[in-house]
């Protein structure tokens, strides 16, 4: 079976994740001599937004 192989642009790669949404996730611990100093835990939620759907700031205007 083969894979068709194609080159998506940056553009529409990141139109595709957006519609559908996007998770990262991530950590990051900074340490001297096995002493943890400093922790960064990255939780985000990344979409797109349109009309049909409700803002919880309600409506402007």
């Amino acid at each position: 079976m083969s894979v068709e192989h194609r080159r998506v642009a940056l553009v529409d790669l990141l139109d595709r994740l957006l519609a559908g949404g996007v998770v990262l996730t991530g950590d990051l611990t900074l340490s001297i001599a096995d002493v943890d100093l400093v922790r960064v835990d990255l939780k985000a939620l990344i979409s797109s937004v349109g009309d049909g759907m409700p803002t919880p700031w309600g409506r402007s205007g």
